[in-house]
């Protein structure tokens, strides 16, 4: 029987090899079960371990579902919680809560709540979390890696509105938007070179990572130009003082992540039947376990994935333009790192959140009629070196989209000076924080370096199922 007919039995998704290394024993050994009558054998089995503990043919998985059971009693809630930080002011308390339980877990060892933080999945946006010898897949996120780019182009910032026409068809052309957006003919990056052979799961997703190279998919992903204003001299950007003319992309893994993080919170979740309810989405993966290793040599290619995602698209933009590059900035979030923290070794999930260390650069994005900024990071050790990922949420997807309309939307955007391409109304500006409340609120994590302001927006149109 397949894993997902032995899953919708009952039978734990950690137990299913046991069940099935039964069924192939018994065959081996002449025994031949009917599809109904193996059914209802293996039901009764799930409903009452106890009573086939003897079973010839199942009796090992007897035995694991009365310790699987067994588990759920076993969990023992910490002492005292782990300590977190908190910046800004006037968070949604769901928020709050969210980083609250995170810190119940026994791995916590202490956490950080950014100024754009709201609800997520487990881990809030905008958490970070300190974890001692385990990852958390839903504390790095569904869409794991993603990421910012912006490459600066030796067009005058002028071409915002002399040659709008050329930068809407070089967005257009040579990305794709929603989740199923792919490309026919596939683009070439090193990345695919590598090995995906490692896990039968990442085998499988290669061709349809290949095809999705250089896309951008749904929800808050977007790609647009805008000019990039620099006020003063700095050596991280090599770029003297001056506006000039930008492109800015946020996206990550695509479907081949999302399938990779499903596919490891579902695992990590069984693997973890004690928690309780309030923190189920917090189950993790001890890294010196298979299951570990995997998720998190998984992770890594999704991040080095995300990265080349970008990498294609700002190379597809500059070459239709044949423009040259002259300075470009990024950053990935909704990742974990091995990080060495008051003297020890943790891994960090950032979810929602920047890397802020001493001295690296990051972007931290507003909104489609808001500025972005490119900042430098002050490696505050009470943040664990971490900022604000953007502005932040301010109402659901549904909420917005019973709140506002395109027609006062439009008015918005023609005063910024924004021309945009397509979006879904959930993505609006008025659904974010303002981001310079944000900022303000994490002067001590962040260095303003540059402004982007946003000119020519692409977001997934309406009616897209948001991947962010």
């Amino acid at each position: 029987m397949r894993a997902l007919d032995l899953v919708q039995l009952g039978i734990p998704r950690p137990l299913v090899s046991i069940a099935q290394e039964a069924l192939r024993q018994a065959a081996r050994g002449g025994v031949k079960l009917k599809k109904g009558p193996l059914r209802r054998r293996l039901q009764a089995v799930v409903a009452a371990p106890e009573a086939h503990l003897d079973d010839p043919i199942h009796g090992a998985l007897a035995a694991a579902l009365v310790e699987h059971a067994g588990a759920k009693e076993n969990f023992v809630p910490r002492r005292e919680p782990a300590t977190y930080r908190q910046w800004g002011e006037d968070l949604d308390p769901q928020s709050i809560r969210q980083m609250e339980n995170a810190c119940q877990l026994p791995v916590a060892v202490r956490g950080a709540l950014m100024p754009d933080a709201h609800v997520g999945y487990g881990l809030p946006i905008g958490g970070v979390l300190a974890t001692r010898g385990a990852v958390v897949p839903y504390a790095v996120g569904v869409d794991i890696a993603c990421r910012m780019k912006l490459t600066v182009v030796d067009l005058p910032v002028v071409a915002l509105d002399g040659q709008i026409d050329r930068l809407k068809k070089a967005i257009e052309g040579e990305t794709r938007f929603g989740i199923g957006a792919a490309f026919r003919e596939p683009h070439d990056h090193a990345v695919m070179d590598e090995d995906w052979d490692f896990l039968p799961l990442v085998k499988r997703l290669k061709d349809r990572a290949w095809s999705q190279l250089g896309t951008s998919g749904s929800g808050n992903h977007f790609v647009e130009f805008g000019a990039l204003v620099i006020e003063e001299e700095s050596a991280d950007l090599a770029l003297p003082p001056g506006s000039y003319l930008a492109l800015l992309s946020h996206s990550g893994s695509r479907g081949p992540g999302a399938n990779i993080a499903g596919h490891f919170s579902r695992l990590a979740m069984d693997l973890h039947p004690e928690l309780p309810k309030e923190l189920r989405h917090l189950a993790w993966l001890e890294l010196d376990t298979e299951a570990g290793q995997e998720y998190w040599q998984a992770m890594e290619l999704m991040g080095r994935y995300a990265a080349a995602n970008h990498a294609v698209i700002h190379r597809s933009i500059a070459r239709h333009l044949g423009v040259k590059v002259l300075a470009d900035v990024e950053n990935h979030h909704n990742f974990a790192w091995k990080e060495v923290h008051d003297g020890e070794t943790v891994i960090v999930h950032r979810k929602g959140a920047t890397p802020a260390h001493a001295g690296v650069l990051g972007i931290i994005p507003g909104s489609m009629a808001s500025p972005a900024y490119v900042v430098r990071g002050k490696g505050r050790p009470e943040a664990l070196h971490s900022a604000a990922h953007g502005a932040g949420r301010v109402m659901s997807r549904k909420k917005a989209q019973a709140t506002f309309t395109w027609s006062e939307t439009r008015k918005l955007l023609e005063r910024k000076r924004v021309t945009l391409l397509s979006a879904g109304l959930d993505e609006v500006p008025m659904v974010y924080k303002d981001i310079d409340t944000v900022m303000a609120a994490q002067q001590d994590l962040v260095e303003v370096l540059a402004r982007f302001e946003p000119r020519i927006v692409k977001m997934a149109p309406p009616g897209e199922r948001p991947e962010d």
